[in-house]
């Protein structure tokens, strides 16, 4: 007889972030009466929340969309940078569409109220942590799915920039995307555009990865734009320092970036 192996079932560790103490312990007291979840740290807000994560990087993390120092989006384009593995949940007062907007683009897994039914939650949580994005179903929102047509359209001047190095949508995505703005419901959707449910699900799942790969070479961009003249003038020139940016100058350090967003776009995709 083969001996009966006694395997011990590996929890979920959630990370909790939120200003207000009730919610947070309620969310706390939900979880520790579940055999699959172990929390394994809190706080009250999101910049000491990144420090903890970083030092002890949990399955899932929930944090509060609203901060007084770093709202939740911020701190999750960090997270999902430098420690993909750690999946977001963002907890939000009212699903306001540019804040779920925000949410999506950051790569954040989920976007709840905090009116949310337990059951649900768990439901939620045991999702994200297997690599789903419940927050896709986002994106069949008239409202959001607007909003991503305009960040598509406003992208096309800095893309041309950047040798279109930033994502585009194809002709079938924006056509997607147009339907939704007429009509949310799925049914609706697959009659008018005659397609498969799969096949708008899987389009969209596409359309999420653009936003947030756009969404992180984006900040890299505006950061790089900011630091430009700082980096530039700290170089030596004859002996004294730059006090301008020559072209030579300006096309070494595009070319530096560009190879730099062109590997980081390449990992997320």
């Amino acid at each position: 007889m083969t001996p009966e192996i006694d395997r011990k079932m590996e929890k979920i560790k959630v990370f909790l972030s939120d200003p207000q103490v009730l919610f947070r312990e309620g969310i706390h007291f939900i979880l520790s009466g579940e055999d699959d979840f172990e929390v394994t740290g809190e706080t009250t807000g999101n910049v000491e929340a990144l420090s903890l994560i970083e030092t002890n990087p949990p399955n899932i993390a929930i944090l509060s969309m609203p901060d007084t120092k770093a709202d939740g989006a911020e701190i999750t384009r960090r997270i999902r940078r430098n420690m993909p593995s750690v999946h977001v949940i963002l907890i939000m007062d009212k699903k306001e569409p540019e804040k779920v907007f925000a949410a999506i683009k950051s790569g954040a897994g989920a976007c709840l109220t905090k009116d949310t039914e337990p059951e649900h939650l768990l439901d939620i949580i045991r999702v994200v942590a297997q690599g789903s994005l419940p927050i896709i179903e986002e994106l069949y929102t008239p409202a959001i799915a607007s909003l991503v047509l305009t960040e598509f359209e406003d992208l096309v001047s800095i893309n041309e920039q950047f040798d279109n190095l930033l994502s585009n949508l194809n002709a079938k995505e924006i056509q997607i995307l147009n339907a939704i703005t007429t009509s949310g419901k799925i049914d609706q959707i697959v009659a008018k555009l005659d397609m498969n449910e799969d096949v708008i699900r899987t389009s969209l799942r596409l359309i999420l990865n653009k936003l947030v790969s756009n969404e992180q070479a984006r900040n890299i961009i505006e950061v790089a734009q900011r630091s430009l003249p700082s980096i530039l003038r700290s170089g030596k020139g004859n002996g004294k320092a730059n006090d301008y940016v020559t072209k030579a100058e300006f096309n070494d350090f595009k070319d530096h970036l560009m190879e730099r967003l062109k590997s980081f776009i390449g990992e997320l995709t």
